[in-house]
């Protein structure tokens, strides 16, 4: 690895080495869910990653090295990258992301995230939601989202929406709150507000450094994207674990955060997601102040 006009750059055995275990990491991580979409099977809590952030395996199996570096031509010619959409070769042979290009098509997009991830990670992590949000998806109706039976049932799972002070920052959680339970919040979230709102301890925003990570596209190095998507990965299972739904058919077991030791265990990793999230929040951050760098030269 060298460092040449202001790019690191990549020699063909190294940036091959790292494209090779990238997709090794990327087909362990989706391997569950490649199978079992074969077979035309569902699953209530991992499929949401896919759908509702609206990323293929094939996506995410993709290596980008990110803004800054350069890959240097091989034996075979240049590197694949080369015919990827916002990268371009220099006359050098050194193929890179073109930051400028990018930045014209999707500026508004990267200012966005920068903005939102900047105070985000500024703000105290709040506790004391427990999770809720998914109790209130599901408040007053008889049809759910989830194929699940509940654990505590319809009544039960109302007893529980009744019983707490429901205090919920996320937009994209509350939107999905169902039409009973819409008024309950303390809060009333909304697009324009959320760079107001939001806040590391708040699991849909810890996971949403993936979809910001997506958002950035070939700026950010797949080694973060992935490190954004397990932890999105970690934090649904977790989620749906203190949710209302009975998920023993996966293995799990519940977090009953209608228990005074459910609420502990909740805090518990809640916090932990937020400290690790914010790690990831740092590292996209740099990649932003990066490539308007580059961009602005």
């Amino acid at each position: 690895m060298t460092v040449h006009a202001e790019l690191v750059v990549l020699p063909p055995d190294e940036w091959r080495a790292r494209a090779d275990a990238h997709a090794a990491r990327a087909d362990a991580l989706t391997a569950g869910h490649r199978a079992r979409r074969a077979r035309g099977e569902r699953h209530a809590i991992e499929d949401f990653l896919y759908e509702y952030y609206a990323a293929k395996p094939a996506q995410l199996r993709r290596w980008h090295p990110g803004a800054g570096v350069a890959l240097e031509a091989g034996p075979g010619g240049p590197p694949p990258h080369a015919a990827w959409r916002w990268y371009r070769t220099d006359d050098d042979g050194r193929t890179s992301v073109d930051t400028a290009t990018w930045s014209d098509e999707r500026g508004d997009t990267a200012r966005y995230v920068r903005s939102l991830l900047t105070a985000t990670a500024a703000r105290p992590a709040a506790t004391g939601c427990f999770g809720l949000h998914e109790w209130a998806m599901v408040y007053r109706q008889d049809t759910h989202r989830h194929p699940l039976p509940l654990r505590l049932g319809g009544a039960g799972t109302d007893a529980v929406v009744e019983g707490h002070r429901i205090r919920c920052t996320h937009f994209d959680a509350f939107r999905f709150f169902t039409p009973a339970a819409v008024g309950r919040n303390t809060l009333q979230p909304t697009r324009t507000t959320q760079p107001s709102l939001e806040q590391p301890g708040c699991l849909h925003a810890a996971m949403d450094c993936y979809k910001w990570a997506l958002k950035l596209g070939p700026l950010v190095p797949g080694e973060l994207l992935l490190d954004c998507f397990e932890l999105a990965t970690e934090i649904r299972y977790a989620d749906m674990q203190a949710s209302p739904y009975d998920v023993s058919s996966y293995g799990l077991e519940a977090i009953a955060i209608e228990t005074p030791e459910g609420k502990a265990e909740y805090v518990r990793r809640q916090r932990s997601f937020a400290t690790r999230s914010n790690g990831l929040r740092a590292r996209l951050l740099a990649v932003c102040a990066d490539a308007a760098a580059l961009t602005s030269r």
